[in-house]
């Protein structure tokens, strides 16, 4: 089943997003989980630059991911309460 959505790498900076589906193996999906990246996470881009890594906060600290695993992790934009 396909998962709607886009790669965190081509996310908006500084907006809420939610972690829908990480398409990796075993490995990188472990690595990822254990940092807190898992389906259902809000997590937020703070680095809107398109070279190096991807930084995002999750759960209150910061992470720096690869762009190969930044593209594997797709995510929806949150709307606000306003946005709704």
């Amino acid at each position: 089943m396909k998962s709607k959505g886009f790669p965190l790498s081509l996310a908006p900076a500084y907006r809420d997003l939610e972690i829908v589906d990480v398409n990796a193996g075993c490995g990188l999906k472990t690595r990822l989980g254990d940092m807190g990246i898992v389906p259902g996470s809000i997590v937020r881009l703070v680095s809107p630059e398109t070279n190096g890594p991807v930084i995002v906060e999750v759960k209150g600290s910061r992470l720096a991911l690869g762009r190969g695993a930044a593209q594997r992790v797709i995510v929806v934009e949150r709307l606000s309460e306003e946005e709704r």
